[in-house]
């Protein structure tokens, strides 16, 4: 297959401001080339795919665990495939949650079936300056983001002192020879001129692909795919995710179960309905926060629910202190 496909990897630990980074390059993005987004949930509901900036933008949300573990690993696989095979865009930016280890991926982008269409450009980690010393050692998925990251955006400075930055910086050197650094707030970063590295017309072609794989012939590649050992990664930190329905009367009622979450509740977000208004609750361990949010008509059914990413001891404890927090688990279908 002619073409190529520039390749580029947002990862970074829950809540240290992806999506918000995954914004600032759309903006970037020249409007004149083709991007594709393929967003990995570890929540069962997609919220960060609703904040998602952009109208017509190509995208596949892929929920319910880690793109890099073999327990969506056929979604990704197939999800890649139908990129290289149909929609061939110019960009692939690849937002990973918050948990995964993402030393597989570029494995993944060179399996053959893909036929060369995938050139990885760079991974960019994105680091909470605020949270990131209490997380680190903590959760094995921190360290592989480090190794096998390029770029490292130390996010949301304006959370931390300088002797606080420059240990982080410390801590990553001791992963990586030769880091690049970017301090900021709102992760805002020029990275325009890394999107379109090296760009020919010959690497834009628009030669057609190859014959594409019958669904079922693409089911058995996955399945053998997941058959040999050395695809698998480690899988995710030993963290889970639930999604619970808020049912209690105001915000202001609410404000108190989120100052009261179990201790190791890491990550939790979802969209609350106060009135007319809607605002996305954030937490991230132990700080939380809440901010008038629009949510485009076509995610209206997501209002309400609030995702829930802790250890098995702290979701237990949420199980059972959900009734007098006004949560309700929500059924499957409807999360």
């Amino acid at each position: 297959m002619a073409g190529k496909t520039f390749v580029f990897l947002i990862t970074g630990f829950l809540g240290s401001g992806k999506t918000t980074f995954l914004n600032r390059v759309i903006r970037q993005f020249p409007g004149d080339r083709k991007l594709m987004i393929l967003m990995n949930e570890f929540g069962e509901v997609d919220v960060d795919g609703t904040l998602v900036e952009g109208e017509d933008l190509d995208m596949v949300e892929i929920s319910k665990g880690s793109i890099f573990c073999a327990c969506v690993k056929t979604d990704f696989v197939k999800a890649l495939n139908s990129i290289a095979q149909t929609i061939r865009p110019d960009v692939l930016l690849i937002e990973s949650t918050g948990v995964a280890n993402p030393s597989d991926l570029k494995r993944d982008l060179r399996l053959s079936i893909f036929k060369d269409r995938f050139q990885f450009q760079e991974q960019f980690c994105m680091i909470d300056a605020g949270h990131f010393l209490d997380a680190y050692g903590a959760y094995q998925s921190i360290e592989k983001q480090l190794a096998s990251s390029t770029v490292f955006l130390i996010n949301k400075t304006d959370t931390a002192d300088g002797g606080t930055i420059a240990r982080i910086k410390e801590v990553v050197r001791e992963h990586h020879p030769d880091p690049v650094f970017h301090e900021t707030t709102f992760a805002e970063v020029d990275v325009s001129h890394l999107l379109l590295p090296g760009e020919t017309e010959e690497a834009f072609s628009e030669e057609g692909p190859d014959t594409p794989m019958t669904p079922e012939e693409l089911d058995s590649y996955c399945e053998k795919l997941l058959e040999d050992p050395e695809a698998q990664v480690t899988p995710p930190d030993r963290l889970l995710s639930a999604v619970y329905r808020w049912e209690g009367e105001s915000i202001d009622a609410f404000k108190k179960t989120a100052g009261n979450l179990p201790k190791g509740i890491v990550r939790s977000k979802g969209f609350l309905v106060d009135g007319e208004e809607t605002v996305l609750f954030s937490y991230v361990l132990g700080d939380w926060k809440l901010m008038p949010r629009q949510v485009p008509d076509g995610r209206a059914g997501q209002k309400n629910l609030i995702v829930f990413i802790g250890s098995p001891e702290s979701m237990a404890e949420l199980a059972e202190r959900a009734s007098e927090a006004n949560l309700s688990p929500a059924p499957k279908n409807e999360a």
